[in-house]
């Protein structure tokens, strides 16, 4: 299977940088490509750390990747606006699974929309809660790879996220839990959402 993201942000935030490691990681770098890159970008716009893990990307659309083998019929849109979810038996349908770059942003904007009504994919959907972009390619890749229907895999929803004794974020989104019931989350996450946090107070404290 193939995961594409259409990378519709502005360059790459730390958030965007830690996910996409993530996502090589789980799916392998030679089944992951970011497609949709602005005009013009070359290496050195791409982190070093997404580089050095191979990540693969282009300027081009999705649909100008493969030609001849990017067909219409084999390509799955991960949608939140669809009426039908995701199950094993679409890995028998479907070869590429394309991700807005949306998915993780909160409140939740359709740019998915632009995907569905320019190229008239078919959709599956992962539930009705809002994931990040890595929980949705892990997720995704445990039904078609794994053969895991949705119901059954374990997830939480809106986790708290304490990174001390004292101190704790609520998430606003569905994770996958791990063997041992903890979300999954990028590394080096955990550090990013404390920093963030740290940097709110000192926000209003200046204030």
């Amino acid at each position: 299977m193939k995961y594409i993201i259409e990378h519709m942000e502005d360059g790459f935030s730390e958030w965007v940088t830690l996910e996409y490691s993530r996502i090589i990681r789980d799916v392998g770098k030679e089944n992951l490509l970011l497609t949709s890159l602005p005009a013009g970008t070359t290496e050195k716009d791409i982190p070093s750390r997404l580089l050095d893990l191979g990540l693969q990307w282009t300027t081009e659309e999705c649909v100008n990747i493969d030609p001849g083998k990017f067909v219409k019929d084999k390509v799955c849109l991960l949608d939140p606006a669809a009426e039908i979810d995701l199950t094993p038996e679409d890995s028998d349908k479907f070869e590429y699974f394309v991700f807005g770059g949306i998915l993780g942003s909160h409140p939740r904007i359709d740019r998915t929309g632009i995907l569905r009504k320019k190229y008239g994919f078919a959709g599956r959907r992962l539930g009705d809660l809002q994931m990040t972009t890595d929980t949705a390619v892990r997720t995704t890749q445990k039904i078609v790879n794994e053969k895991i229907k949705f119901n059954d895999i374990k997830f939480i929803d809106y986790p708290e996220i304490k990174y001390n004794k004292y101190e704790s974020t609520e998430m606003p989104f569905r994770y996958v839990l791990d063997d041992e019931g903890t979300p999954i989350l990028p590394e080096g996450m955990l550090e990013l959402i404390k920093r963030d946090a740290e940097q709110s107070i000192d926000d209003l404290l200046i204030e």
